[in-house]
């Protein structure tokens, strides 16, 4: 009873290659790449905002015209950072916005010696250049992170 016919195995169908990717797979990658320009977006707007405030303070400081007067300015912006951080600030007085200034927890803490020239150096005569740049440097910290904060 040969009739001819010969029974050969079942052929499986070729398997799926990998493009195009499966629908989830594209939703995946969307949403990868939402998050990450979301976030460079969020870090280029923070960098912005910190080269704003820098540059703000350096120049505030800049255009003063005497060493005293630097001091001025530097503490009228710290007054004006925490303000704007915790509006209780604006009625401290000298001890305790010292204390305040001291106490802080925002990671920048000011030196001694630049709490007394904060404090008292925008009344003196004459206030060492050196001192000025030390409090210069410890008060852009504390402002930059007291005005980056909120």
């Amino acid at each position: 009873m040969a009739t001819g016919l010969v029974l050969r195995d079942i052929h499986q169908p070729a398997a799926p290659g990998w493009w195009p990717p499966a629908p989830g797979w594209w939703l995946l990658a969307t949403v990868v790449l939402v998050l990450a320009a979301a976030w460079l977006w969020w870090r280029r707007r923070v960098r912005r905002r910190r080269l704003r405030l820098q540059a703000l303070f350096d120049a505030t400081v800049a255009t003063a015209p005497t060493p005293a007067a630097q001091v001025g300015a530097i503490s009228e912006l710290l007054r004006r950072a925490a303000r704007d951080r915790d509006p209780r600030t604006a009625t401290l007085a000298d001890a305790e916005w010292i204390g305040f200034l001291r106490h802080d927890d925002a990671g920048a803490a000011l030196a001694p010696a630049s709490l007394d020239l904060l404090r008292d150096g925008g009344y003196r005569r004459e206030v060492a250049a050196g001192a000025v740049e030390q409090l210069r440097g410890e008060a852009r910290a504390l402002f930059l992170a007291w005005s980056l904060r909120r």
